[in-house]
């Protein structure tokens, strides 16, 4: 179960730092601006990513190994 938080923490972090990344330097990768849904609310949705790969790392290690 640890394995699989930190895993899912990276994930998010990667996609909240190339959605981030999309918006301020116009590189054209991650998943954040390809969901038409969140048109105008890219920025927050990868601020939330990001809050939500912190939670996800905390999770994992306050759960012990295995």
């Amino acid at each position: 179960m640890k394995q699989l938080l930190e895993f899912l923490g990276f994930i998010a972090l990667v996609q909240g730092i190339a959605g981030l990344v999309h918006e301020f330097a116009d590189w054209d990768w991650g998943l954040v601006q390809r969901l038409g849904f969140l048109d105008g609310f890219e920025i927050y949705a990868s601020v939330a990513l990001l809050v939500l790969a912190f939670a996800l790392f905390a999770a994992a290690q306050s759960r012990k190994s295995g």
